[in-house]
């Protein structure tokens, strides 16, 4: 008996029988860009033997244009299938199906050779597009049939044609970037031309049997989006042209509106699939923030998919389905949506990873043998980086005792789950937790490790964490100053508050202490009163006016840098942090000098000169000025010759680093 029986249920789609109803949604992870295609062929193996019921590919390019950047992967050679044959090999002999992502950029391409429906320059590329005509049209239909044709000879099950989150196709469908006044522009019916003849001649070019998935943008969170009405009329196009599936486009990529970040409620938008869902006769599939087998049954036994499409959680693990049908949920290691190791990677030209799995395209080049000759182990310190250094050691087959000196494991993850927006680092705890119940790791909370005590071990690592930094700010005895500690752990704050740093922990105290009542994370009709999303049934393009709720306190959010405040945080997610504390009223205020606190508030001036001095007259200052590493330890053991690693915050205190610290540990851990 299984807790999970719509997931976990077949779906038959012609002559392919998928083996459950969970489909790992496209995610470009520059893999199939480094060449080593024994790697990108490891990826997603292991994602097929974790139970994928159908994966798809990151994006592959029709053609050079139509990459989302310059030497983007595709399928244009007979080499390039041959490379591509042994992924989908790799995938069929694990029992999965896999399918290849058709994706062409259009303005979106990070190239000066890119194209459009019309010459209009996207605002997150600095290239404006060539605007094509009859003849550019009909070679970008022409280049994704033969891609499509291209992936069934490499053995691909299908292909997955990308028409949502505002690349080519999506383009062509709403005025905000199609001006033409040909047979491709205009009425709708003339937008909807080319997508429509793109499915047709894709499913021409692969014939009857292979799967033929449209991603359909349900929103476009954009001005002059689609409406409702034209989303169904494009689908129910799609669908007469050979499409098997459906699949949930969400917002543009260059959208004002948060969809797929943390702060995003789960399955924020499935209620827009299952409105679809009895609109059309083919299966459709439900995305964007569902990360847990549960979400996923929930919203398969309402009806509000056939299917249920998740990408990063297959990242975070790649057995995802597996323990899930063995009864192991709890064991699933939990995508938070943080975006810093995957989409942020993506963005910045890296390869992506995972912040919870830093094995997450990396299988090839971190295994986690099991130890030849296991060792005694000590880990000081349970915070993140010393969690994941005991476990992944304890999975190798090491004794490990981890020493932490509070009473619970966690460390300052359980600061972060306090942010409004963070709620997802609850569950990452509650699974930190979870794996310390291990046969081979001795948990001794409430104590703090001692030279003595650290005696006789094989190896002995030390992540002892951080200490707030005192920016030695001038200060009466007396003045209302606190650290982000106490502040984050219930200490009265005063209704006006000066925060010193704007770095990611100033802006999420700035987020805690502005907030108040339920967060939005945690009911969707406040989110999307707060962001402006409204039924794309009852606004065209899902766009309304935001509706923000009053800010809790009056905050200043201050740095001595004199720039942008936020201008280093995540390169995804930063937009939204800013935004949402611009929501609330926060004055965020770069190149101040800290002069002095007093009973009277803070003073500060401005600039190397030092002018414009001036008094915040506020009731609370908090200090958010950076970290120092907790080494006391160290060099207590250094004196007693005692040799020790350094991770986490130990070694490098810089903002609470959690994806480098889990990376840090976890790699160190497979070397012992």
């Amino acid at each position: 008996m299984t807790s999970y029986p719509h997931l976990l249920s077949p779906l038959t789609l012609g002559p392919k029988r998928l083996r459950n109803r969970s489909l790992m949604g496209s995610m470009h992870t520059g893999l199939e860009e480094t060449g080593d295609w024994s790697r990108v062929a490891a990826f997603y193996a292991a994602r097929a033997r974790g139970g994928a019921g159908l994966i798809v590919t990151g994006g592959m390019a029709p053609n050079a244009e139509g990459g989302v950047f310059p030497g983007a992967a595709g399928l244009f050679t007979d080499r390039d299938i041959a490379n591509h044959r042994r992924v989908t090999d790799a995938v069929h002999a694990e029992g999965g199906h896999i399918a290849m992502q058709i994706l062409h950029a259009g303005r979106y391409a990070y190239s000066k050779d890119c194209v459009a429906p019309s010459a209009i320059k996207s605002p997150i590329s600095p290239f404006p597009p060539r605007e094509l005509d009859e003849e550019g049209i009909e070679k970008q239909i022409a280049d994704i049939a033969t891609a499509a044709a291209r992936a069934v000879e490499a053995g691909y099950d299908g292909v997955e044609v990308m028409g949502s989150e505002g690349y080519f196709l999506n383009q062509f469908l709403v005025t905000h970037t199609n001006r033409r006044s040909d047979r491709w522009g205009g009425a709708y019916e003339n937008r909807m031309r080319l997508p429509v003849e793109v499915v047709r001649r894709v499913r021409a070019a692969m014939g009857p049997e292979p799967i033929l998935i449209f991603r359909l943008s349900l929103i476009d969170l954009v001005p002059d989006g689609s409406s409702w009405d034209e989303v169904l009329t494009l689908a129910r196009a799609v669908q007469a042209e050979g499409a098997s599936l459906l699949n949930t486009g969400i917002g543009w990529h260059e959208a004002r509106v948060p969809t797929i970040a943390t702060s995003v409620p789960r399955a924020a938008f499935a209620d827009l699939t299952a409105r679809l869902r009895p609109e059309v006769s083919i299966p459709v599939i439900a995305s964007n923030r569902i990360n847990t087998p549960e979400v996923a049954e929930r919203l398969l036994a309402e009806g509000a998919a056939d299917m249920v499409s998740m990408a990063r959680p297959w990242l975070a693990d790649a057995d995802f389905i597996a323990k899930a049908a063995a009864g192991r949920s709890g064991d699933i290691a939990p995508c938070i949506a943080c975006n810093q190791a995957c989409l942020d990677h993506t963005f910045s030209g890296k390869l992506t990873s995972c912040l919870v799995n830093p094995r997450a395209c990396h299988e090839t080049e971190l295994p986690l043998d099991t130890a030849a000759a296991p060792k005694r182990i000590a880990v000081v310190g349970a915070g993140p980086a010393g969690m994941a250094a005991a476990i992944t050691a304890a999975g190798r087959g090491h004794s490990v005792t981890l020493f932490e000196a509070s009473a619970r494991p966690g460390g300052q993850l359980h600061l972060a789950a306090t942010i409004p927006g963070k709620e997802e680092f609850q569950g990452l705890l509650g699974w930190f937790t979870r794996q310390l119940d291990h046969p081979r790791i001795d948990l001794r909370l409430n104590e703090a490790a001692t030279e003595e005590s650290l005696q006789g071990y094989d190896e002995v690592i030390l992540a002892t964490g951080v200490t707030p930094r005192d920016p030695g700010i001038p200060a009466t005895p007396g003045a209302p100053v606190l650290s982000y500690i106490e502040v984050l752990q219930g200490a009265p704050v005063g209704p006006r508050v000066a925060i010193v740093g704007a770095g990611g922990i100033g802006f999420d105290v700035a987020e805690f202490l502005t907030h108040q009542g339920t967060s939005p994370t945690l009911d969707r009709a406040l989110w999307r009163r707060e962001w402006g999303v409204a039924p794309p049934w009852t606004a065209r393009g899902g766009l309304a006016e935001p509706q923000p709720e009053p800010p809790a306190r009056q905050v200043w959010l201050l740095q001595r840098k004199p720039e942008k405040p936020g201008r280093k945080l995540g390169r995804t997610t930063g937009w939204i942090h800013r935004a949402t504390l611009a929501a609330k009223g926060v004055q965020m205020i770069g190149g101040v000098n800290y002069d002095r606190i007093d009973e009277k508030g803070l003073h500060i001036s401005h600039g190397p000169a030092r002018d414009r001095a001036e008094t915040l007259a506020v009731d609370t200052v908090v200090l958010c000025a950076g970290q120092n590493p907790a080494r006391s330890l160290s060099e207590r053991l250094a004196a007693a010759g005692i040799a020790h690693h350094l991770i986490g915050g130990a070694d490098v205190a810089a903002e609470l680093d959690a994806k480098r610290a889990i990376d840090q540990a976890t790699r160190l851990a497979a070397r012992l």
